[in-house]
């Protein structure tokens, strides 16, 4: 494969290392862990071992689909910028399904290496705990602990798969190339186009709806039984998907209100013209991001209102309050840790996504230096497009995570405290929001470098 060939695909590979190395990291611990036990206080350590690795296949799961939502949104760009290759392919007689299915055989390939980075990471560093645990007091001393587990091969066929199924899924627009866009520059659909797609449309504002009535209901029933909870995440996951699945029509007008903040001057005015100029570029840029910072924010939410609310049921016993206190903060910071991963997955989306942009985008940023913006403007465009990105999506995501987050600890344990204000752990939306800062330089960082390198006669005589 070429040099830009394994740029475009730098992301995929690496999103599918960190899928594969957390989940390969989670269940070799489990092993680790069990044979820390003691025997003599716990004799059924298969079945601790079995509790252990359900409670990780629910973060597997939810790291392997956010980096599936990371990988579609990465093959969408991708294929965006092949546009006129797939074009002039689908001229000489190519077939769509052809297409499509070498570009998932490209999903697979690099999920493939990603996914076996990952385990040898994983392997090493479990193998190193086992190692020199006992000697720095970490484990008990006089114990065999397991270097492998024959699981954690399965993990990794997971994540090959859903990277060829999520890059199969994000080269859905493949059938929507016709042979004479082989004569057009454009890469990218316009907002008219984004609109016409009134199934997709319809089918997400149905979702949304649905869910949103299935969340009121479960917040209802939750003052009668605890049981609501199942309604309640039902609604959110209705909701959540048709978020999701919306996002052309969802993120521009957001994306345009936080323009405002960053649309001063010529630079900032571009910028905030381009997050909305071509919707599915900035939906595809945005909602990986939206999608971690909202499950860890939901997390975060939802174990902190819970731990208010049990205490306040137990408020007649301090003794027992303080032990519940505890081990519901301790619990809440490693259940808030394991989520956050995800959102380290979605924040590489992010920028991978950017810096294609910026790739597939030189002809502008030619056009815009011939017609007199020095390397400076240029660069303030990329920072601010990036700020305008990341602080949406930041934004969206923390309302979403605290909604979603209160509605899960009320329909839970509203039987028992009636109707409740959310509680906010204020250091983790602090925690979120310096992250979001972080992003946004890292994003703008490269894409910003590389653009202003573009020379005006070069990016033009593009063909």
């Amino acid at each position: 494969m070429s040099a830009a060939g394994l740029r475009e695909h730098a992301a995929t590979i690496v999103v599918a290392a960190l899928a594969s190395l957390f989940a390969s990291t989670l269940i070799l611990g489990t092993g680790v862990l069990t044979a820390a036990l003691d025997p003599d206080l716990i004799a059924e350590s298969g079945t601790y071992r079995l509790v252990l690795l359900m409670v990780c296949a629910i973060f597997i799961v939810i790291a392997l689909y956010v980096g599936a939502v990371v990988t579609a949104n990465t093959f969408a760009t991708i294929i965006a910028g092949r546009t006129r290759t797939i074009a002039l392919l689908r001229l000489i007689g190519a077939s769509a399904a052809r297409v499509r299915a070498r570009v998932a055989a490209e999903g697979l390939a690099m999920g493939a290496v990603g996914a076996a980075i990952g385990l040898a990471l994983a392997t090493a560093i479990v193998a190193g705990v086992a190692s020199w645990g006992p000697g720095l007091g970490w484990l008990p001393e006089g114990r065999e602990y397991p270097r492998f587990d024959p699981l954690a091969v399965a993990a990794v066929a997971v994540v090959a798969l859903t990277t060829w199924a999520a890059a199969w899924a994000g080269s859905r627009r493949v059938g929507r190339v016709s042979p004479i866009a082989a004569t057009g520059a454009a890469v990218e659909e316009r907002p008219e186009e984004a609109r016409a797609h009134r199934g997709r449309t319809v089918g997400a504002w149905i979702l949304i709806a649905v869910g949103a009535a299935l969340l009121a209901l479960g917040v209802l029933l939750g003052l009668l039984t605890p049981l609501a909870l199942l309604v309640a995440f039902c609604g959110g996951l209705c909701s959540f998907t048709g978020i999701v699945l919306g996002a052309h029509v969802i993120m521009p007008p957001l994306l345009r209100f936080a323009g405002r903040a960053t649309g001063r001057g010529p630079s900032g005015a571009l910028a905030a013209a381009n997050a909305v100029r071509f919707p599915e570029r900035s939906a595809r840029a945005t909602i990986g991001l939206v999608v971690g910072v909202t499950l860890v924010t939901m997390f975060a939410v939802a174990l902190d209102s819970y731990r208010s609310m049990t205490l306040l049921a137990f408020a007649d016993d301090p003794t027992l309050a303080g032990e519940l206190e505890s081990t519901l903060a301790i619990t809440s910071a490693i259940l808030t840790a394991l989520v956050g991963f995800s959102a380290i997955i979605a924040a590489v989306g992010l920028i991978n996504t950017l810096s294609l942009s910026v790739l597939q985008r030189r002809r502008e940023l030619g056009l815009l230096r011939a017609l007199g913006f020095t390397a400076a403007q240029v660069r303030r465009m990329i920072v601010a497009e990036s700020a305008q990105l990341t602080l949406t999506a930041l934004g969206f995501g923390l309302l979403l995570g605290i909604g979603y987050g209160w509605i899960a600890a009320q329909s839970l344990l509203g039987s028992q405290s009636g109707i409740a204000p959310p509680t906010i752990p204020w250091p983790v939306v602090a925690g979120v929001a310096g992250f979001g800062i972080v992003l946004a330089a890292l994003a703008a960082l490269a894409p910003a470098r590389r653009a202003t390198r573009v020379s005006p006669v070069a990016a033009l005589a593009v063909d």
